[in-house]
């Protein structure tokens, strides 16, 4: 369901940054864009927002998170709390396939459709096809290295890159 992209984000410090590969995918061989922008950043450029899967189930997610923080006035872990309870209760929401990773300076989560809001313990949160590669490539660079947040996620995407057929080098990084 989640191929197609990879989207991470990484927490050190007073440090976050958040980055995704240009890369849609139609079905299982077909590239359809090479340069999309899966990122965003929300709330008074205080938030950070990436998207795997599709589109645009993606879209209407985001565009009901941003309400939520609005709602909340920024608090993220409130926003995201009550954007997976509507996802999960709210029929027409169930059936968008995407997932969610959000962060701000205190809070980096995974929202899922299921009514789940993960909070990664090491800093590190990676989804999509190439999630598991950008996840051991950041914790490397983490735990071995004093790159700052935006290079790590840089670096981990460019690793990934060279593994996973559904990602691509237009790698979009952006921080907080």
């Amino acid at each position: 369901m989640f191929s197609g992209t990879t989207i991470i984000a990484v927490k050190r410090g007073e440090q976050v940054a958040l980055g995704g590969d240009g890369q849609v995918t139609f079905g299982d061989h077909t590239i359809m864009k090479e340069r999309a922008c899966k990122i965003r950043k929300l709330y008074n450029n205080q938030v950070l927002a990436g998207f795997a899967g599709s589109v645009a189930d993606s879209l209407t997610l985001f565009d009901k998170f941003e309400r939520k923080l609005e709602e909340y006035r920024g608090n993220l872990m409130r926003a995201a709390v009550e954007l997976a309870r509507d996802w999960r209760l709210d029929r027409s929401l169930r059936r968008l396939e995407a997932l969610l990773v959000v962060a701000d300076r205190e809070h980096l989560l995974i929202i899922s459709g299921g009514g789940e809001v993960i909070e990664p313990d090491d800093g590190i949160a990676a989804v999509g096809s190439g999630g598991p590669y950008a996840l051991a490539a950041a914790r490397a660079l983490l735990r071995h290295t004093p790159l700052e947040a935006h290079q790590i996620v840089h670096s981990a995407l460019e690793i990934t890159a060279s593994i996973c057929v559904y990602t691509n080098n237009f790698i979009t990084v952006e921080k907080i």
